[in-house]
């Protein structure tokens, strides 16, 4: 048996016990069944980012006409080279991590699964390796639904999406959330006529204001509320069926059928039944506050525990945990500050704390300001139609509950928020701080004034 001081399993987030620990003189196993990177690399953020990002310079010229400036010509992509160059970096990123950590003397790679044979031995088929602290960092993968006919079709996940590979005229998208909204904006603007379906709302886990603003400013047309009856595929084309919000029958036909329906956790093939480990829900690992699964010694982390789906949230998870087994005298239960998150698509939306919703239900009082892009000098150069900034202050505290942003630059404008959040900031540090005129971040300012407008009625 093969001993070492850390097993990872899973070569994504996995990395930031890799690495760290290597350099304070951890002997490190490190165990990766596919590309290096894990989702994010491979997979999710970046690939998915690199195809946004010149779809985004496509609609932008095409949004310049109320301005007015008029191109000569409608923007033509080269969609073959961006996919190409796409693929090209993220595997060149990929192919560099073994080679560093073959470099590194504490760093062990194994290109290959490994399983529990009990609970803190694992196997690789052939031999079998043990370590003092083993961390479950597997991810997760697309989760089909199970609909006639959709099984044994060519259809898609978002792995397929991200190849463009044949890269289709027409796309049928089941499922209206992250990667729908993203990717489908994305082929869109590249001249995919894209349709989607969902059973319930369109992004149904964000504000309401935002659900009903994205509504009226959809990239593509989304049918919410569609039950989906069967899909099949014949002389290459895709026919989906089922049954819309008013109760007619409706079919759509595409080239190419796009599977954005959620994820399940990767843990089905590691063996789990030989250890104490727990799951929940779809799969995902059960742990405690201190993301230690119910076999002691044994960690997880990331989407694989099922609490948040962001690479930033598994690498705090990743960092708390180096810090807290490795660097403290003794374990601090984690505690997370707040989470943003972001929707590349087009109105761009951005989030952290509470919803309105999640406030009215739990009871909690608060002050809303919300201001619309249109209302600032920014909105005015740029002729805003939508969008807006939402913040929601707590009537105790003036602390700041929540923040909701849609529109240009929402990802970017939202830190602002999160750095006053995670620094308890009260509403009158927001009010007294100066901002650039006539720069975007005003509108949040305006917003902050609307809420002192509405503190100001209360009383």
């Amino acid at each position: 048996m093969k001993e070492y001081d850390i097993i990872v399993i899973g070569a994504g987030a996995g990395t930031k016990l890799v690495t760290p620990p290597s350099q304070i003189g951890k002997r490190v196993a490190v165990f990766e069944k596919e590309s290096p990177g894990g989702t994010c690399l491979n997979r999710g953020c970046i690939p998915s980012k690199m195809i946004i990002y010149p779809s985004e310079i496509i609609r932008a010229s095409e949004e310049a006409e109320k301005f007015p400036v008029r191109f000569p010509a409608k923007p033509v992509a080269d969609i073959s080279h961006i996919f190409q160059r796409v693929n090209a970096t993220v595997k060149a990123d990929s192919d560099s991590i073994p080679i560093a950590y073959d470099k590194n003397p504490n760093i062990d790679f194994y290109p290959r699964k490994a399983t529990f044979k009990s609970g803190k031995v694992l196997t690789d088929g052939a031999d079998e390796y043990t370590a003092k602290h083993i961390f479950v960092a597997t991810g997760t993968r697309p989760s089909i639904p199970k609909i006639p006919g959709l099984e044994n079709t060519p259809y898609w996940t978002s792995r397929e999406a991200l190849q463009g590979n044949p890269f289709p005229k027409s796309l049928i998208i089941i499922g209206a959330g992250f990667i729908s909204l993203e990717l489908g904006a994305a082929y869109h603007a590249y001249g995919t006529k894209v349709q989607a379906v969902t059973r319930a709302e369109i992004l149904k886990h964000a504000d309401l204001e935002i659900r009903e603003e994205l509504a009226k400013h959809l990239p593509f047309p989304i049918e919410s509320h569609f039950k989906i009856e069967s899909v099949e595929y014949e002389n290459q084309e895709f026919t989906l069926r089922g049954i819309d919000a008013t109760g007619q029958k409706r079919s759509f036909q595409a080239e190419r059928l796009l599977i954005a329906a959620g994820v399940e956790a990767n843990t089905d093939d590691l063996g789990l039944e030989h250890t104490r480990i727990q799951t929940h829900g779809a799969g995902f690992l059960r742990v405690n506050n201190f993301l230690e699964t119910d076999e002691p010694g044994v960690y997880a982390f990331g989407d694989v525990i099922g609490r948040y789906f962001f690479r930033h949230s598994a690498n705090f998870e990743g960092e708390y945990l180096f810090e807290n087994l490795y660097l403290k005298e003794k374990m601090e239960a984690i505690k997370y500050p707040p989470m943003p998150e972001a929707v590349f698509t087009h109105p761009q939306i951005a989030s952290v704390g509470f919803t309105e919703e999640e406030l009215v239900t739990k009871k909690i009082p608060y002050y809303k300001g919300k201001n619309p892009y249109s209302s600032s000098a920014t909105g005015m150069a740029r002729m805003s139609n939508s969008g807006f900034v939402k913040v929601l202050v707590s009537k105790e505290t003036e602390q700041v509950l929540g923040a909701h942003i849609i529109g240009d630059e929402a990802s970017n404008l939202i830190h602002q928020i999160v750095l006053g959040m995670y620094l308890k900031a009260r509403l009158d540090d927001y009010l007294g701080m100066i901002y650039i005129h006539p720069a975007i971040s005003e509108i949040t300012r305006n917003a902050f004034r609307k809420v002192r407008e509405e503190k100001k009625k209360a009383k």
